[in-house]
C-alpha cells in the first residue's frame, strides 16, 4: 500500500450530521402554478423536436464519428469551466497514448481521459436508467477519478491548507463551503441523495427535460463529493438529456455554459438562495430563480443543437472538407483522388475496402496508398486490415472542417 493510500484511510473522520430536512432543497420541479410554467413547457417541446430533427438528418455513417468528437469536445469545455485547459488536439493525442512530457499538462490529459472514458461508457447505454439514482451518481465519481493520477486525488482546505485526499466513489465527509454556499453536513448527504433520486426518477418526459437543468442545480447544491462535483453534474446532465431527447451524443450542453460562463455561474449562485416572498413558490429555496436558470439551460441547449445543425449542412460540410483535400493534395500531403474517396464515404455508414480500387478507377496498390494516406492523418478509420472504412473527425481538422466547435491550437509544445 502507497503512502498516499494510507494517509487517505486515516483520513476517514466521524462524519457529521446536522438533521437539517430534506424540504430545505424544495422545490426540485417547476411547479405547476408557477408563472413561468409555461414558457418552460413550450421550450422543453422545442428542445425535444430540434434535437430529434437534428439526429435525424445526420447519415448513420456520421453519428458515430461525429459522437467521437463531440466527446472531446464536451470534455475541453467541461474542463475548461473547472479552470483546466486542455485542447482537443492534446486530448486526441492522450486517446492515442501520446503525452505531454510535462507533467502538468500530462495530468490534465490524463484527467481528459478519464472524462472521455466515462462519457463514453455513458454514451453506449451502459448507464440508462441510472442518471439520477444514488449509486448511479457515485458510480460517475468512482470511474472518473479511478482513471486520474493521484496528484489530482487531493485538495487543500482553505483555512488550515491541509490536503485532503479524495477517494473515489466516496461521499464527502466533511463540511465545505462553496463560494457563499454552505452544503448540507456530510452525514445528511445520503439522505438528500435518496430524495434527489426519488423525486427526479418519477417524472414524465416533459418534466424531465425541466428537471434536466433543476437537478443540475440541486447536486451542485447538495455537493456530494470532496471535489469533482462540478464534472460529476454536467455529466449527469449530459445522460439525461441523452436519454430523455435521444440526443445521439451529437450535441453537448458544456460548450454553451462554458462560453456563457459568468452568466452560468451567476444563475447556479442565485438558485442557492431562499424564497423571496410569498409569490417565489412554495419551497425553501427561490421557484423563480430556478426557472430562470431553467430557461437559461434550455435556450443554451437549443443554441448548442442550432449551431451543430449548421455545422453539419450536408453540402456545406461536403465543401469544407473536399476543399480541405484540394488544398492538401496541391500540397503533396495527401495522393491524388482522395477527395474523391472521402466524397465516396462521406454519407456512407461505411466502405469495404475492397470496393476502393473500383469506386476511384485505380489498381489496388494505388488505392490501398490512398486509403493508408487518409487513415495515417485520421481521415479514415477502421478496425483492423480487412474491415471496412469509417469516417472520422479528427481534432487536428476540426478548424477547417468544423469552425468554431472549439478554439484552434495557437501553439505547440
Amino acid at each position: 500500500m502507497t503512502k498516499a493510500s494510507e494517509d487517505k484511510k486515516a483520513d476517514i473522520s466521524r462524519v457529521a450530521d446536522r438533521h437539517e430536512p430534506v424540504t430545505a432543497m424544495e422545490p426540485l420541479l417547476i411547479g405547476e402554478d408557477s408563472p413561468r410554467r409555461g414558457q418552460l413547457t413550450d421550450l422543453a417541446v422545442e428542445l425535444a423536436g430540434k434535437s430529434a430533427g437534428f439526429r435525424r438528418s445526420l447519415p448513420p455513417g456520421m453519428l458515430s464519428a461525429l459522437a467521437d468528437l463531440v466527446r472531446s469536445m464536451n470534455c475541453y469545455y467541461s474542463n475548461l469551466i473547472e479552470g483546466h485547459d486542455t485542447h482537443p488536439i492534446d486530448i486526441e493525442r492522450a486517446l492515442r497514448d501520446d503525452y505531454s512530457a510535462d507533467p502538468k499538462k500530462r495530468d490534465l490529459q490524463l484527467e481528459a481521459k478519464a472524462h472521455i472514458a466515462v462519457q463514453r461508457w455513458i454514451d453506449e447505454g451502459f448507464f440508462r436508467s441510472r442518471a439520477v439514482t444514488a449509486d448511479g451518481i457515485r458510480e460517475i465519481h468512482r470511474r472518473f477519478c479511478d482513471l486520474l493520477p493521484d496528484d489530482m486525488l487531493w485538495v487543500e482546505e482553505p483555512d488550515t491548507h491541509k490536503r485532503l485526499p479524495v477517494v473515489p466513489g466516496e461521499l464527502r465527509r466533511r463540511d465545505v463551503r462553496v463560494g457563499r454556499h454552505i452544503p448540507v453536513s456530510p452525514g445528511a448527504v445520503p439522505r438528500f441523495l435518496a430524495h434527489f433520486e426519488k423525486v427526479y426518477s418519477r417524472v414524465g418526459r416533459t418534466d424531465a427535460i425541466l428537471a434536466s437543468a433543476a437537478a443540475h442545480h440541486r447536486l451542485l447544491w447538495i455537493h456530494p463529493f470532496l471535489d469533482g462535483n462540478g464534472r460529476v453534474t454536467r455529466l449527469m446532465s449530459h445522460a439525461m438529456l441523452l436519454e430523455t431527447l435521444d440526443t445521439g451524443a451529437v450535441w453537448s450542453v458544456a460548450r454553451g455554459l462554458a462560453r456563457n460562463e459568468t452568466a452560468y455561474k451567476g444563475h447556479l449562485a442565485e438558485c442557492d438562495l431562499p424564497r423571496r416572498n410569498d409569490l417565489d413558490g412554495r419551497g425553501n429555496l427561490s421557484e423563480e430563480a430556478l426557472a430562470s436558470f431553467t430557461r437559461f439551460f434550455l435556450e443554451t441547449c437549443l443554441d448548442q443543437v442550432t449551431f451543430m445543425e449548421g455545422l453539419m449542412q450536408p453540402e456545406r460540410l461536403r465543401a469544407r472538407i473536399l476543399l480541405w483535400a484540394e488544398e492538401e493534395t496541391r500540397l503533396n500531403k495527401l495522393p491524388p483522388r482522395a477527395g474523391s474517396l472521402i466524397e465516396a464515404l462521406l454519407y456512407r455508414g461505411e466502405l469495404p475496402r475492397g470496393d476502393v480500387a473500383g469506386i476511384l478507377g485505380l489498381t489496388s496498390r494505388h488505392a490501398r496508398r490512398i486509403v493508408s494516406a487518409l487513415i495515417e492523418r485520421g481521415v479514415f478509420v477502421s478496425k483492423g486490415p480487412r474491415d471496412p472504412l469509417h469516417l472520422a473527425f479528427p481534432a487536428a481538422l476540426a478548424s477547417r472542417w468544423l469552425p468554431g466547435l472549439f478554439p484552434e491550437q495557437t501553439t505547440d509544445e
